[in-house]
């Protein structure tokens, strides 16, 4: 390792040395996980397939929601690290400001912070048991079927370093194969996870909720690949602006900024194959199908601001469609939490 890059993540106080740390997790990014898990965990709540029969909001289960939030956090957190750890080359062009690009934290040190956040994130996830288990003996001790969360965290964890590492596939280097290893655990696995902290994923209801955010995700996640394909190039990171072209990519990706928030109507007027005396979502059915609309037709205007004049999109770090990605989902979590905890029949 080069002297200079070790002095220099030694360098400055403790109090600096903590906030360089800190942003090295990407703070920012950490905010739309978390919200995710307890949407998730709200959604499951206030669905009819919540355990407690009374759905009491008892201590255990506010803790158990706590924990799991925060588990998402440093998970997002630990992968963001191990991203930059393998994203090395890619960042000298694209974000030469970062910790490990600028030698503010060296690569061994940085590798091995991501490590104890992966630790973090994942073992206290053993205790994410639902209703009727309360006492902590009652969840150490619970079958391992019902341990679902564990193995939830589990998959996303690898998934990261399926998506970054090569020895592990590095599929963000492949076109199609980056956005599935983003939509998995980002999209569908971030719902089941939230949801999982309630009630048993057993059941068709969070893998359709999760569903429908990872379709979106599989094309929106490309929108953060456009004003970085200087450093991909470099890399050798085939994004699908890199492979299709600008202009191409962008109609690609279009579809799923509209298609998946129709699937919420959809699910909340059909009935669910596997137990008929619900619908396949069991929120409130209108105030989901005018969050399903709504977002459709914001997904519709995100579309149009893509592929008005796509050659921006290479043109700026932060093109407005990648802005409206994120409040899509932040709005879609507010909207699938209220749309279960209103009063409703299904």
């Amino acid at each position: 390792m080069n002297v200079a890059v070790e002095n220099a993540s030694r360098g400055g106080g403790i109090f600096e040395r903590i906030k360089t740390y800190f942003e090295f997790t990407r703070p920012f990014t950490l905010l739309p996980p978390t919200f995710g898990v307890i949407s998730g965990a709200v959604t499951a709540y206030g669905s009819a397939s919540n355990p407690d029969p009374e759905r009491r909001l008892t201590l255990s289960v506010l803790l158990t929601i706590a924990l799991g939030s925060l588990c998402a956090a440093l998970l997002n957190a630990a992968s963001n690290g191990i991203n930059q750890y393998y994203d090395i080359e890619n960042d000298r062009r694209n974000k030469p400001k970062r910790a490990l690009v600028s030698g503010a934290i060296s690569m061994r040190a940085g590798y091995w912070f991501s490590i104890v956040l992966y630790v973090l994130a994942v073992v206290p996830t053993w205790l994410v048991v639902t209703y009727p288990r309360s006492s902590l003996l009652e969840k150490l001790t619970a079958p391992l079927t019902e341990h679902q969360c564990v193995f939830i965290y589990l998959a996303g964890m690898i998934a990261t370093f399926v998506y970054s590492a090569p020895a592990w596939g590095r599929t963000k280097a492949h076109p199609i194969g980056a956005n599935v290893t983003i939509a998995i655990p980002r999209g569908c696995l971030l719902k089941v996870a939230g949801w999982s902290m309630v009630a048993s994923v057993f059941h068709l209801e969070p893998w359709y909720i999760g569903s429908i955010f990872g379709l979106f995700l599989l094309g929106a996640a490309t929108t953060k690949d456009f004003s970085d394909m200087e450093g991909d190039r470099i890399a050798n990171c085939l994004t699908l602006p890199i492979k299709y072209g600008v202009r191409k990519a962008a109609y690609m990706i279009s579809p799923f900024f509209v298609l998946p928030w129709l699937l919420i109507p959809i699910g909340a007027f059909v009935r669910n194959p596997w137990d008929p005396a619900h619908h396949i979502l069991t929120g409130h059915p209108l105030m989901l199908a005018a969050l399903g609309v709504g977002l459709a037709v914001w997904g519709a205007y995100t579309v149009y601001l893509l592929v008005r004049n796509p050659d921006d999109l290479a043109k700026v770090e932060n093109h407005p469609s990648w802005t409206h990605m994120y409040l899509m989902m932040m709005a879609a979590q507010i909207g699938f939490a209220v749309a279960y905890l209103v009063p409703h029949t299904t």
